[in-house]
C-alpha cells in the first residue's frame, strides 16, 4: 500500500488548506456528463428525484478526500480513489447506465449536511454512520460497513488501552459520533479524557505527530490509512459504526434505488470483492 503512503502527504497539505478556506465545500468533477448539467439541469422539476438525475446527465455525490482506500483525492490527478468512489461509480451505473457520469464533491462532517438538504448533491457516500438521531433528517442505506471505534497512538506513548489514557487528549472528528462513544466509556471506566476536535483526518494525524493531542480516535478500518513506522492501533475498539448511504427526505424513489442497489451488492458477492480490493479491514 506504498501508494497512500506517497500521496496521503499531498492530501495532509491539501486538506488543511481547505480547511481553512470553509473545508470541503467546493466540487471537484470526475464526470464528463457535468456540461450538460447546465443545459437540463431546470428540466425536471415535477419528477422523481431519478428523473432529475437523469436529466442533469450526471450523478452528484458528496465524499471524503481523506480518507485512504474509502475515499482519497489524489492531488496528483485530482480524481477521487476508493471503495466508497467505486460504489457511487456502482450507482452512477444503474441510473444513468455509464458508471462514469459521476461527479464529486468534497464533505466532512460539517458540510454534508447542508449540501444534501440545499440538493447540491444527491446523496452522501462518506463513512456516514447510521444513528437513530439522523435517520430522523435523512433515508439510509442498509449498512454497507460496519466498524468500531479504535486509538492510533504514537509506538512510544506508553498508552495501551482506555484506562492508560487519563487525563490525555483525544483527537477526533467534529460532529463525529466516536467523542460521544468514548465519553460514555470513559465514564463507565473511571476515566477522564480531554478532547480537541478538527475538521479533517490528515489535522488530527499532523496534531498527534506534533503532539498537540495524544491520541487520534475514529473507525478502526480509516485508522489503517493513518498508520506509518512511528505509530501503531491498539487492539481495543468500541461502539460498533455501520455506515450508510445517505439521500434527501422525500426522495423515496432513489432511496429505494440505492438500497436495492448495495442488496444485490450484498448478495452477489461484489461489495464483499470491493472492499477486499481496497484492502479495508
Amino acid at each position: 500500500m506504498t501508494f497512500f503512503k506517497k500521496v496521503i502527504t499531498g492530501v495532509m497539505t491539501a486538506a488543511m488548506v481547505a480547511a481553512l478556506a470553509g473545508c470541503g465545500g467546493g466540487a471537484a468533477s470526475s464526470a464528463a456528463g457535468t456540461a450538460s448539467t447546465a443545459a437540463s439541469g431546470s428540466g425536471a422539476a415535477a419528477g422523481g428525484a431519478i428523473d432529475k438525475i437523469k436529466s442533469a446527465g450526471v450523478l452528484k455525490v458528496g465524499v471524503k478526500a481523506d480518507v485512504p482506500k474509502y475515499s482519497l483525492k489524489n492531488p496528483q490527478t485530482g480524481k477521487y480513489e476508493g471503495f466508497e468512489d467505486d460504489l457511487a461509480a456502482d450507482i452512477a451505473g444503474k441510473i444513468l447506465g455509464d458508471k462514469s457520469k459521476v461527479e464529486f464533491t468534497t464533505v466532512n462532517a460539517k458540510t454534508r449536511g447542508p449540501l444534501l438538504d440545499k440538493g447540491d448533491i444527491d446523496m452522501v457516500i462518506a463513512t456516514f454512520t447510521i444513528t437513530d438521531e439522523r435517520k430522523k433528517t435523512y433515508d439510509f442505506s442498509d449498512p454497507y460497513m460496519t466498524d468500531a471505534v479504535g486509538f492510533l497512538v504514537k509506538k512510544d506513548s506508553g498508552l495501551t488501552d482506555l484506562k492508560s489514557m487519563n487525563g490525555k487528549t483525544i483527537g477526533v472528528a467534529q460532529s463525529a459520533t466516536s467523542k460521544d462513544a468514548l465519553q460514555q466509556k470513559a465514564k463507565e471506566a473511571g476515566v477522564t479524557l480531554k478532547f480537541a476536535e478538527f475538521a479533517t483526518y490528515p489535522e488530527i494525524k499532523a496534531a498527534l505527530d506534533s503532539g498537540r493531542v495524544d491520541v487520534f480516535s475514529v473507525d478502526k478500518s480509516i485508522l489503517n490509512g493513518y498508520l506509518d513506522d512511528k505509530t501503531e492501533i491498539l487492539s481495543e475498539t468500541y461502539a460498533p459504526q455501520d455506515y450508510g448511504i445517505a439521500t434527501k427526505k422525500g426522495n423515496d424513489d432513489l432511496a429505494k434505488l440505492v438500497n436495492d442497489t448495495v442488496k444485490d451488492l450484498k448478495s452477489s458477492g461484489e461489495l464483499q470483492k470491493m472492499i477486499d480490493k481496497w484492502e479495508i479491514k
